[in-house]
């Protein structure tokens, strides 16, 4: 097993004006995938430039010829499964065949309330799980089946098609964020590879130890929910996104490589860490960056 080294480039700048070469940039550094958060807007973001996802990402695919890229994640917060899915084929299509589904419940910021009447609540953490309990088994079917009728709690389809279907078959791959129960059995039901950040609880106070036993932790959980389900956890790629755990893993090479390798010994096989963005929690000199990027994962396969 080796552990491969991936981006996530925030869409906030003009494609004309920066947005381009970073994603190609990011194939010429070698990173294995270039990722992209699909929200309306984002935390500290939110005043500034912010650009769609699936347009961002179609506009990479024409640019690129090797690198996967994708989402990182989408929700159904604002997203329906039957325009999700028409939406991806196409990306599929564009990319041929090189997009990664990154998918989640979703979380209470702006996304959830965008659409929704101002006297109305977000949904609530239950709430969530319930829409993604439905919306993920929809989006498969939309996407290996040429047409799909279904009738659901929270979504319909009727005669919803999809032909010619994905360039990646049956399907391009899902990677599913979750920590939960529920959403660690649709993990292991429909994703290709599970996706986590650590434990939020421990961002603010936890310590880096901590950490790494919150993800081992989470393995466990995962495994457990692959055995209910009759697969093999070893089945799934095992993604961390860095930025969200204790301690400042990217505040050096040697800092990222100790980083690198503990989380690398638990099982993950894949680490993303965010696109230099200055004057923000994700600001990193450029020469540190490029390093990482092309030197840090040499002795991990």
């Amino acid at each position: 097993m080796s552990l491969r080294l991936s981006t996530v480039i925030l869409p906030v700048d003009r494609w004309h004006e920066g947005g381009c070469e970073k994603w190609q940039r990011a194939e010429d550094l070698g990173f294995h995938a270039a990722y992209t958060y699909d929200h309306l807007s984002w935390r500290t973001f939110r005043d500034g430039p912010w650009f769609g996802a699936i347009p961002t990402l179609t506009a990479a695919a024409a640019v690129t010829q090797r690198m996967r890229m994708g989402t990182l994640v989408t929700s159904p917060n604002f997203r329906h499964p039957v325009t999700l899915a028409k939406d991806l084929v196409t990306l599929d299509d564009v990319s041929d065949g090189r997009i990664t589904l990154g998918i989640g419940a979703g979380g209470n910021g702006f996304d959830a309330t965008t659409l929704r009447g101002s006297d109305e609540e977000p949904w609530t953490p239950r709430e969530r799980a319930d829409h993604f309990d439905e919306f993920v088994p929809l989006l498969d079917r939309l996407l290996r089946e040429p047409s799909v009728t279904q009738e659901g709690r929270f979504y319909a389809a009727h005669e919803a098609r999809n032909i010619p279907g994905c360039v990646q078959r049956p399907r391009l791959p899902f990677a599913v964020a979750a920590t939960g129960p529920r959403g660690l059995r649709l993990a292991a039901r429909y994703g290709q590879a599970w996706v986590t950040t650590g434990d939020p609880k421990l961002y603010e106070t936890g310590t880096p130890e901590q950490s790494v036993a919150a993800v081992r932790g989470q393995i466990s959980r995962l495994g457990a929910a692959c055995e209910e389900t009759g697969r093999d956890v070893s089945e799934l790629d095992k993604i961390l996104l860095t930025g969200f755990t204790p301690g400042r893993p990217l505040r050096s090479f040697d800092a990222f490589v100790n980083f690198a390798g503990t989380h690398f010994d638990l099982g993950l096989t894949e680490i993303v860490v965010h696109w230099p963005v200055p004057d923000s929690d994700f600001a990193m000199e450029t020469e540190l960056f490029e390093r990482i990027a092309t030197e840090a994962l040499a002795q991990f396969g």
